[in-house]
């Protein structure tokens, strides 16, 4: 069940998506990324005052973090509570240190570990026939479960847009038609950018 911040959210993950941030912007929040992993295992500090305007401005994110090919991690927050330099450091930590579905990043791990960002809009309410798969991600909620997938999962799985919409049902625990009988579902898009899609030549 994936929940808004402050309570991170474990999803699944993928490739994809263009968006407003510029390589050079892509670059700090990698490094910051890396950065706040290692600089927890190392016991030190890590500035989180936003380098530009830019930066400050609030968005949801997510970090998935990937190690020799593989998920090690993938924790995010949903609504953009905090600037998208903060959400990113919390986020990179969190999938580092916080995902149930993993032990915890050691620091010989750390430094061989791809990262991949997401960062959202924010969420909008969306009739289902509305949903266009690789375009939007999916909230869905109702009597208090909740589960959210990225863009880039019906890609990854080649699903149609009513599996997806199945899917994330079944991600928030909730029937799978849930979608059909009262479930809340919201939509968002996601910027998605890391050091995975560089090395598959996204």
């Amino acid at each position: 069940m994936s929940q808004p911040r402050p309570s991170p959210a474990d999803v699944e993950s993928g490739e994809s998506i263009q968006g407003e941030y510029s390589q050079d912007e892509r670059a700090v929040l990698l490094r910051l990324a890396h950065d706040s992993i290692l600089a927890a295992l190392e016991n030190r500090e890590v500035s989180l005052e936003p380098p530009t305007a830019h930066l400050a401005e609030p968005r949801g994110a997510f970090t998935s973090l990937y190690l020799h090919g593989g998920l090690r991690g993938c924790v995010g927050y949903v609504l953009p509570t905090s600037s998208v330099y903060r959400a990113v450091a919390d986020t990179a930590r969190a999938a580092a240190f916080e995902d149930s579905r993993f032990y915890p990043v050691t620091i010989e791990e750390a430094r061989d570990l791809k990262i991949e960002l997401s960062i959202l809009s924010p969420p909008r309410a969306i009739e289902a026939e509305a949903v266009e798969v690789g375009r939007h991600g999916l909230l869905i909620s109702m009597h208090g479960y909740r589960g959210l997938l990225l863009p880039q999962v019906p890609v990854e799985h080649a699903w149609d847009r009513v599996t997806f919409l199945e899917q994330t049902c079944r991600k928030a625990g909730l029937p799978l038609d849930a979608w059909r009988k009262g479930a809340t579902i919201e939509a968002f898009t996601a910027e998605v950018f890391g050091e995975k899609q560089a090395e598959l030549g996204y």
